[in-house]
């Protein structure tokens, strides 16, 4: 099973990076140039989104897969907040500084500093700069045919500085809003989260306190790790 420091940065990574949504509508077979265009053009107009996923994560060395699902709501500034419905209840909250790992069946909060990652490559998406080609090698996964059976167009992304937890990601995009619906994040060890996304919602004006956690009375609380 993957380690909770793994998990965390699996969810921070992908979590900056599946807001590309609520821009114009592309026209039929779009060019990469203009999928790129779209897709930052929908960062810097994005300010908060909240939808639901269901999760496959892979554990290459294992042969292990283990499926999830729940709601997700994300912020500028690095707010997030991910709850775990199945097949473990977990929140994990942070508002950009301080990150929350609530695990009621343990009645245990883990506390810490929130991820670098959030002041890197995602903390320029989250700030609505959208520079996909300054951080990243894009292109299609498949340029003879960049759409998948959906009609959703497929990219593959490679990081130009790689991370542990993310050296690959595979992008499944509607052309007509720009809303992502299916991410696939690879790590170093080639194991993969895979996460589709439905009910998304953009700029809802979600309240900051959305993003603070207060333990329940008597839950443990242990530092981040």
């Amino acid at each position: 099973m993957y380690s909770e420091r793994m998990r965390r940065g699996l969810l921070v990574l992908l979590l900056t990076l599946l807001v590309a949504a609520g821009a114009a509508g592309a026209a039929a077979g779009p060019s990469l140039d203009e999928v790129i265009r779209g897709l930052e053009a929908a960062y810097g107009k994005m300010t908060d989104l909240k939808g639901e996923f269901s999760q496959t994560a892979f554990n290459r060395s294992l042969n292990q897969t283990i499926p999830a699902k729940g709601t997700v709501m994300m912020k500028k500034g690095g707010k997030l907040r991910w709850e775990y419905a199945e097949p473990t209840p977990q929140q994990i909250v942070s508002d950009g500084k301080t990150l929350w790992v609530y695990t009621p069946t343990l009645n245990q909060v883990n506390v810490g500093p929130a991820p670098e990652a959030l002041a890197g490559p995602a903390g320029s998406f989250l700030a609505g700069l959208g520079r996909l080609r300054e951080h990243f090698e894009v292109r299609f996964l498949n340029p003879a045919e960049p759409r998948d059976r959906e009609g959703n167009v497929v990219l593959d992304l490679t990081p130009k500085e790689p991370l542990p937890t993310l050296t690959r990601l595979i992008l499944a995009v509607d052309p007509r809003t720009w809303q992502v619906r299916k991410a696939v994040v690879y790590d170093q060890f080639e194991n993969t989260v895979t996460m589709q996304f439905t009910q998304l919602a953009l700029n809802s004006g979600l309240a900051d306190s959305v993003f603070t956690f207060t333990p329940p009375p008597g839950a443990a609380t242990v530092p981040l790790r």
